[in-house]
């Protein structure tokens, strides 16, 4: 029966309230000329009245409409309004939310990555069109009967935004505080990369059974997602690998320029992480003494200092192994950000003022304002002597020893600091002196080749980045870090 209020053309009938959101109501109705049950969301009455608030909502449905030829956005049937309320017509998918889906149970780890993998896709292809969706959260993913994810609300979170900031004078954030990005907390502007952080607690409650900030209040948990560490996930019970760890702190990363470049690359490198150990052979390097190159590997006067009491030959092994194995630490490696443990970074005073409206269906508004106070530094350590890093002189031949360590340093102290720019003139000078060396004993070759692709696609050199990432893909076979490397180069 079409409800007594009459919110709905005639041509919909048969029609029943099943939810509401923060813009209003959302119906199921058979749609009679067509024949088929269709998903109905009604702009609430007192936005309705804004006659540039219904501007705004249908220009965005519109936008959002573009979409919904993507196989995992929901599609839009129609765009119109009734009696001064606008509503849009939905396909009607009766698979329930992930949401629903992860009160019932734990969800496998095949399964997540599988509606992981389909919503990245969706995101991707909206931010390729300029839309941020705002609100990432397992009850904007819907199921359809053959259990494939589909993403809805595209637009209609930027409405609501732009509606309750411009009645309100102080900064306002609309949203989940769950899944908020730190910008979105301090009432800046949503970006594609604020998606991507959303879609990363997403990945993390699939995975472990619980937000990682969960807190008993929506302003503590708002307030955590601002300042506090990304808790390790391989820390909560569920038999995570410790590669996991990495990958959740670059996606959730508090400064969004350091996150991954897009949705895809975040689930390739979790893919990755949690399945390397799977797929990857067993092996044991030999012992340094086995190597063909013996005259090459001697410790001499000339042989550059590194930080720590370990020898460069050792860090080389550990790194080399697991970068065979293929597993965990490999996949951390590649993909993630670690402090480095000489690190010296200024201690910040964080302080962190907010208010909290809860809505019925769990749409929290959170009022924030956050000072953020930076100490001075302490001095950094003394230089080691010798200074100059495994690069020696800056010049000249470079052994094999030097040029592995070339790499290591290239890849520990700045790669992993996001410091393409300090990272690349090591690896040009590692890359030529290791050309035509690569073996299953040394296959240094192959990783200085991706980690000097990797550093110029970081730096948006894309055309001379593509040639070293398919030269460590020849020697070394398709890895998952090569594979999204590229395709960032694609994007």
């Amino acid at each position: 029966m079409t409800p007594e209020w009459g919110v709905l053309p005639d041509r919909y009938g048969d029609a029943r309230l099943i939810g509401r959101g923060g813009m209003g109501e959302i119906f199921v109705a058979q749609d009679r000329a067509l024949g088929r049950w269709v998903a109905i969301k009604v702009l609430a009455e007192r936005f309705a009245q804004d006659e540039s608030l219904r501007t705004r909502f249908t220009r965005e449905a519109l936008a959002a409409a573009r979409l919904s030829t993507h196989p995992h956005v929901v599609t839009i049937f129609d765009v119109g309004e009734w009696r001064e309320r606008p509503f849009i017509v939905m396909e009607y998918l009766s698979g329930g939310t992930l949401a629903e889906r992860a009160r019932e149970k734990q969800i496998a780890r095949r399964q997540a990555l599988a509606w992981l993998e389909q919503t990245s896709q969706a995101l991707d292809a909206a931010h390729a069109e300029g839309i941020v969706h705002r609100d990432v959260k397992p009850a904007n993913l819907l199921l359809d009967e053959r259990e494939n994810a589909h993403v809805a609300d595209f637009g209609v979170a930027r409405v609501l935004d732009e509606t309750i900031s411009g009645l309100t004078a102080t900064g306002t954030v609309i949203g989940t505080a769950g899944y908020l990005s730190p910008e979105q907390a301090q009432g800046q502007q949503a970006t594609a990369a604020s998606d991507l952080y959303s879609l990363g607690v997403v990945a993390y409650e699939l995975l472990t059974g619980g937000r990682p900030f969960e807190r008993d209040s929506a302003t503590a948990e708002t307030a955590a997602h601002i300042r506090e560490p990304v808790p390790p996930a391989s820390e909560r019970g569920m038999g995570l690998p410790r590669a996991v760890d990495a990958v959740f702190e670059r996606a959730l990363a508090k400064p969004p320029e350091r996150r991954y470049p897009s949705a895809g690359a975040f689930v390739s490198a979790l893919r990755s992480a949690l399945t390397a150990d799977e797929a990857a052979p067993t092996r044991v390097l030999p012992a340094a003494a086995a190597d063909p190159r013996p005259s090459q590997r001697q410790a001499g006067p000339g042989r550059p200092r590194r930080r720590g009491p370990a020898a460069p030959l050792l860090v080389a092994a550990g790194l080399l192994l697991a970068l065979l194995l293929g597993g965990a630490v490999a996949a951390g490696l590649l993909t993630g950000e670690r402090e480095s443990p000489t690190a010296t970074r200024a201690p910040q005073r964080v302080t962190v003022t907010q208010a909290e409206t809860r809505t019925a269906e769990g749409t929290t508004i959170v009022e924030t304002e956050t000072v953020v106070t930076t100490e001075p530094a302490p001095p950094p350590p003394p230089e080691t002597e010798g200074g100059g890093g495994a690069g020696g002189d800056g010049g000249g031949a470079v052994s094999l020893e030097e040029a592995a360590a070339l790499n290591d340093e290239a890849f520990v102290e700045h790669m992993q600091e996001d410091d393409y720019e300090g990272a690349l003139p090591l690896l040009e000078r590692a890359v030529p002196a290791l050309r035509d060396t690569y073996s299953a004993d040394f296959p240094y070759e192959a990783y200085a080749e991706y980690n000097l692709g990797k550093t110029l696609a970081e730096l948006g050199r894309c055309d001379e980045a593509l040639p070293h990432l398919d030269r460590s893909e020849q020697l070394q076979g398709e890895k998952a870090p090569i594979t999204a490397a590229k395709e960032q180069c694609d994007a």
